[in-house]
């Protein structure tokens, strides 16, 4: 059971890694050094923003309960 968590929280941190790096960066920040300061369309629309937004919020919710749960499980 323990090792079905961690394999899940390994994928899942890989997930939201790729999640939080396909964000549009807002300016200002480490993104504008690697070339999110420029300005582009390919973002795409607002719609798929909070999407992805939604997204990421969701996978980031699963990955804090699983970390939560493989801590109750190493515990014991």
């Amino acid at each position: 059971m323990e090792t079905a968590f961690q394999i899940a929280l390994i994928i899942f941190s890989f997930l939201l890694a790729l999640l939080v790096l396909m964000h549009k960066g807002k300016g200002g920040g480490l993104s504008d050094m690697f070339g999110g300061g420029m300005q582009s369309s390919v973002g795409g629309s607002s719609v798929a923003e909070r999407n992805l937004d939604r997204i990421t919020v969701v996978v980031g919710l699963i990955w804090f309960g699983i970390v939560v749960i493989l801590g109750l499980l190493m515990r014991s």
